[in-house]
Order: structure tokens, then sequence, then C-alpha cells
């Protein structure tokens, strides 16, 4: 294995790891990568545990059809497709996190739309797509998005962006590679908490369009160092 395929596993494992101790992420939830320097063939994502109890011995690679390309017979995350879709869709994608995370689930029900309102969340824009499995698909219902179809519509409403909501359900957020997609899936975090805050309080001053991030050039971090990385790593029991 090409040593930068073996950081991005390292990396992937860790971020299972830091997205189930900062709250992201519990029992179910899952993040996927794939190797920077092959953006076609495939991604890596664990078999179907619990993220803070991920190892490297977990993770298994994906076709972009969502299904193993060594065959496998452990019980795997039924939401793969998620991942298939979105990493066939988007080649710019090196990283994909769902999560129920807590925060944004009212986002996904209400009509106040989540948008950034803090300058780490800038990526998050001035509105996020909610996606609707129900509307999307009239006269069938699925508690998960648990076919490639379903995923591919999920990709869709994704656009070119870095999160769309899932009615009642939870969020998809993607990055250029584990440690970006952990970054931005703690920057969502917060940013919903403060934003929830803000409107309890009354009116409120989000991001201005020019502020967000433009998803077609996303520039590098605000942070050119990797303190964030090394924080939630100790954080994690990593370091």
């Amino acid at each position: 294995m090409a040593k930068g395929a073996e950081a991005m596993l390292a990396d992937l494992v860790a971020a299972n790891r830091i997205l189930g101790r900062e709250g992201i992420l519990d029992a179910y939830g899952h993040v996927s990568a794939r190797d920077a320097g092959d953006a076609g063939d495939g991604f890596f994502l664990s078999r179907a545990r619990a993220p803070q109890l991920v190892e490297e011995a977990d993770l298994l690679e994906f076709s972009l059809a969502g299904e193993p390309l060594a065959g496998s017979a452990q019980p795997l995350y039924l939401e793969r497709y998620i991942h298939a879709a979105i990493y066939a869709a988007r080649p710019d994608v090196g990283a994909v996190c769902h999560s129920h995370t807590p925060s944004i689930l009212p986002f996904s029900v209400s009509l106040t739309p989540l948008r950034s309102v803090i300058h780490s969340a800038r990526f998050i824009g001035t509105g996020v797509p909610v996606w609707d499995l129900a509307r999307e698909f009239p006269g069938e219902w699925s508690p998960l998005v648990r076919s490639l179809r379903y995923g591919q519509s999920l990709a869709a409403a994704l656009g070119d962006g870095g999160i769309v909501l899932l009615r009642g359900h939870g969020a998809v957020v993607v990055g250029r590679g584990p440690q970006e997609v952990v970054g931005r899936c703690i920057a969502m975090d917060r940013n919903a908490r403060v934003q929830e805050t803000a409107h309890r309080l009354g009116e409120y001053t989000p991001l201005h369009e020019r502020e967000c991030e433009d998803p077609r050039d996303p520039g590098p971090p605000l942070a050119r160092d990797n303190r964030e990385w090394e924080y939630f790593m100790r954080r994690a029991g990593l370091l």
C-alpha cells in the first residue's frame, strides 16, 4: 500500500474515534475516505461498528456501487450507498460523514434554514438543502438510505456543496479528506448551537454571502498549521 494511502487509513480511523468522542457520532453514523490519488475506483469504510470503537482492521474497501471489493462476511452499514453515490458524483470529495448529530436535527424539520453564522462554519453557506426521501420517491418510505438509487438522489441534492440535511434523519458532510471532514462536522455542530441560541434571542445576523466559502474554490483552511487536528487527536486519546 502506498504511503499516502496508509496515512489516509490512519486518518480515517482517527476521524471515527474523534467524531465519536466529540458527540457528532454515537453508536450510529459513519465516516469514509478515499485515497486522494485514486478518485475513481472506490473508498474505505468500516464494517458496521460504533465509530468510537473502529480500528484499522475494521476498514473495508468498497466499490462505487456500494459493495465490498473483496467480499465480506462482516455486517455492513446499510447506508453505505450514501458514500458510494457521493464519491461517484464528486471527484473532488475525499471524505464523507453521515451523522445524526442532535443539534442538526431541528434544522432538518424546521422552516428555519441552517446557514453560516460563525466563521469556522463558513462552508455551510447561506442555505442548506434538505433532502426528503418521501418527497423524492412518492409512495415509498424508508427510514434509511439503503439503496444506490436513494444515494444518487441524495448526492444530487448535495450538488457541489459541503453539506446536505436529511429530513428527520441527520446530515451528510463532505470534504477533501478525513481531517477536513472532522473540522467541518465539529464546526457544523457549533454553528447549529449558536444559530438556535441566537434565534431564541430574536433577530440575528448570519455571515454575509461573500464571507461564506465558495464550494467551487474552498481555498486553504483558515489555520495554516495542524493545531485543530492535534487538539482533537489528544482529546480522543490518540496522541
